[in-house]
């Protein structure tokens, strides 16, 4: 089960407490009936910022997230800029919401696939990232993203779900889909990821 943002529509919610937080645990079908949960995430998270590298030390992957939808972490500063949100996690999977909009149009008026990738490429990685354990860090090596038909603003809210195929030592595979209220898909995507102790990673 999924730890997220409940949706009464697509799914049944159990609530687990373990005497100092209350969890919402949701069982999410495929189809999420368009509902803004980017909008309701972000009223409950920190601020987007940084990671504190103890997080990376001290926390495994799920653990991170799970700590960024109990408002505990911040989530990324990318998902402010392009307006998404992280709204489920569980391990080996995880999925954004954001909303196309005119702000992310390229020449000829349908959303660019910088901003469908970016989707993707989040989803995907932190999906490899939900089977690292603490101490753990990992960065992209390679994304390759099909786009299947065009996405303009009238689509409505989208949600991107990554899903892990294989984490070994050195090396997570993940692939990830875009798709709409409606279950259409519009993106594709598979990433390979470098997996690597959080003593190498290095900040400017």
């Amino acid at each position: 089960l999924a730890e997220g943002i409940h949706d009464p529509i697509v799914g049944q919610a159990l609530v687990l407490d373990d005497g100092t937080t209350t969890v919402a645990i949701v069982a999410v079908d495929l189809v999420f009936a368009g509902r803004d949960l980017t909008r309701e995430v972000r009223e409950k998270v920190q601020a987007p910022g940084v990671l504190p590298l103890a997080a990376i030390r001290d926390c495994s992957g799920l653990e991170i997230f799970q700590r960024m939808l109990r408002g505990e972490l911040p989530p990324a500063q990318i998902a402010e800029t392009l307006d998404f949100a992280l709204v489920e996690v569980e391990k080996g999977r995880v999925v954004f919401q954001g909303h196309p909009a005119p702000a992310h149009f390229n020449p000829i008026g349908t959303i660019h696939g910088g901003w469908q990738a970016t989707l993707l490429d989040s989803c995907m990685a932190c999906a490899v990232q939900t089977e690292l354990e603490a101490g753990q860090a990992f960065t992209s090596l390679e994304i390759k993203v099909n786009f299947l038909r065009a996405l303009t603003d009238k689509a409505g809210p989208v949600r991107a779900e990554g899903r892990v195929i294989q984490v070994g030592r050195q090396i997570g595979i993940a692939e990830g889909s875009l798709y709409d209220a409606a279950g259409k898909l519009y993106a594709h995507g598979t990433t390979t990821c470098l997996i690597f102790d959080h003593e190498n990673l290095r900040r400017i």
